[in-house]
């Protein structure tokens, strides 16, 4: 492998990413949080099972940024709810959207994976948030309080927005998910040739066969027969009226 590939924006997102979390977590534990005062009582349980979430959770990144989001080949034609991706240059099935924090397409493989990365990272978040603010001790001159408080401080502003972040996200994709859409198609239907001449969306199937296709491939059925099957219904329906 050529050095320079080593500067490419994938291994720089993943590695600042990688670099981030085992900070904010080393702050943690340096503090005078509530990690730190199990440790001192000898509960070991409670700071070894917030290590295991934070080293869940980055596997779990590292899993959907670097595993195939589902790539096909477009020829003899590109099959439906697959989309050219610019970033990657490739065609993705059920293309959702090009996450630039994973330098990788979210696509029909690695889709639910990704809402189990912002489920455990939003827990990992929240936890992180706590602790943070149970180490935080105000107290005057500022100054003083700054230079003993700031780094930590900072790192409860980082975990508040992250979190914020990564709960709009999880919500929004758990709705997608549970209408069987994607963000593509939803932010984009007007200019989707499969779905601007349909008041609906064709694929939607109810609650729970949407969540049980999306988790568990359940059951298994392609987007074209289950397009092709939209059709019949409304043909049908036409017919009957």
């Amino acid at each position: 492998m050529a050095p320079w590939a080593l500067l490419s924006p994938g291994v720089l997102v993943r590695t600042g990413h990688t670099v981030l979390t085992w900070g904010i977590t080393l702050v943690l534990f340096l503090h005078d949080t509530a990690l730190r005062q199990w440790e001192e009582q000898g509960e070991l349980l409670l700071p070894l099972t917030f290590l295991l979430l934070v080293l869940g959770s980055l596997l779990l990144y590292l899993a959907v940024s670097l595993m195939d989001p589902g790539y096909v080949n477009v020829q003899p034609q590109q099959p439906l709810r697959a989309r050219h991706c610019s970033e990657c240059r490739r065609c993705v099935r059920r293309y959702d959207h090009h996450c630039p924090w994973m330098e990788n397409c979210v696509g029909e493989r690695n889709h639910p994976l990704f809402v189990a990365y912002l489920a455990l990272q939003l827990l990992v978040l929240l936890w992180g948030l706590y602790l943070a603010w149970s180490g935080l001790r105000f107290f005057q001159p500022w100054g003083l309080w700054l230079r003993s408080s700031g780094l930590l401080f900072a790192t409860f502003l980082l975990l508040s927005l992250f979190s914020i972040v990564a709960g709009l996200l999880l919500a929004s994709h758990l709705y997608l998910v549970a209408s069987n859409t994607t963000t593509w198609e939803f932010m984009s239907s007007h200019r989707i040739a499969y779905l601007r001449q349909r008041p609906g969306n064709p694929f939607d199937r109810g609650l729970t066969r949407n969540l049980a296709h999306f988790f568990c491939q359940w059951p298994a059925a392609s987007w074209e027969a289950l397009g092709a099957e939209e059709e019949e219904e409304e043909e049908g329906s036409s017919q009957a009226v």
